[in-house]
């Protein structure tokens, strides 16, 4: 994930790359061969020399390197999840609260274009179906599978429901690493719409979808394909001026003809990471708001918590 995003700072305009710091030797001449940069012994002695750090790390890495930075009244971008508890977590949006500096996470499902393909679109949810499933990659296995891959569709959530968590439930094993493979949560909230997610990363295919259920609306994203279909239902024939917009019709016991419509919506394919440190250069730049800010982070992951509590608690029972 380093090389990546070294690779993507060095074509976004704006960006001037004063160097990187990796403890591992191997890794680092490979960078330094690849992109001509310079290394730093320690974090410390960068986050002097930059106004902004970029921090793809380990997660158990972040904490000390986030505070470092923002203590030093630097922007921060923190690949997820950004903290490895909940109370470095939130120390560290209590510091860059203090700071009033531009701190990010890179929640990069925010950027695909499934989901932004739909910005214009009216969502209510009041019902979330999600798969999320990955071939086994030992990267990533520093943490859990809630961590790793369901805290992307926590965060996507969270940033479509408008309400308040109420209760959360959920299940999982750990089947190949130390740690959870496989879990499954619902998440019900205060205005009724309960969400039901599940990740994997012991699967034999790899699918990514999220469905959305809401009045009059079924919408299907498939973050793999990059594109979402929309169905809607109307009570009256569906016309595009004096023609007719593609529909079938449905008629259902004690009701009048319904209208459904189809429509697949796509956006211009974009290389999510490259955007989202856009955003960040922007928010700098401009004195823009970021588009997933540190407190969404510690949401997702306070959420992402609670999950994993319920978990361990169910998994303790077992034991019994």
């Amino acid at each position: 994930m380093g090389k990546i995003h070294t690779r993507l700072l060095k074509e976004i305009a704006g960006y001037e790359i004063v160097g990187f710091y990796d403890p591992d030797d191997t890794n680092a001449e490979k960078a330094i061969a690849e992109f001509g940069i310079e290394r730093y012994d320690s974090p410390k002695k960068l986050i002097e020399l930059v106004d902004a750090i970029d921090i793809v790390s380990p997660t158990i890495t972040h904490y000390e390197i986030a505070r470092e930075a923002i203590k030093n009244s630097k922007h921060v971008f923190i690949e997820k999840p950004l903290a490895s508890n909940l109370a470095e977590a939130k120390e560290l949006v209590e510091l860059a609260t203090e700071a009033n500096i531009k701190a990010m996470v890179g929640h990069v499902e925010r950027f695909n274009p499934a989901l932004l393909s739909l910005n214009r679109k009216n969502l209510n949810p009041l019902f979330i179906e999600v798969h999320r499933l990955a071939e086994f990659n030992p990267r990533g296995t520093d943490v859990s599978v809630v961590l790793d891959l369901m805290i992307h569709d926590i965060d996507i959530i969270l940033s479509l429901v408008k309400a308040n968590v109420k209760r959360v439930s959920a299940s999982g094993v750990a089947i190949i690493s130390t740690s959870l493979d496989i879990a499954n949560a619902r998440i019900e909230f205060d205005n009724g719409c309960v969400a039901n997610i599940t990740a994997s990363r012991v699967s034999i295919k790899n699918m990514r979808k999220m469905r959305i259920f809401q009045p009059g609306a079924y919408i299907s994203m498939d973050f793999l394909k990059k594109k979402s279909d929309v169905f809607k239902i109307d009570d009256t024939l569906p016309m595009n001026g004096e023609e007719e917009i593609p529909h079938f019709e449905i008629d259902l016991p004690n009701a009048s003809k319904k209208y459904i419509t189809f429509e697949t919506v796509e956006k211009k394919d974009v290389n999510a990471i490259k955007m989202e440190l856009e955003h960040f250069h922007k928010a700098i730049t401009q004195n823009k708001p970021v588009p997933v800010s540190i407190l969404e982070g510690y949401n997702a992951m306070n959420v992402a918590h609670q999950i994993l509590d319920k978990i361990n608690q169910q998994l303790m029972l077992n034991k019994q």
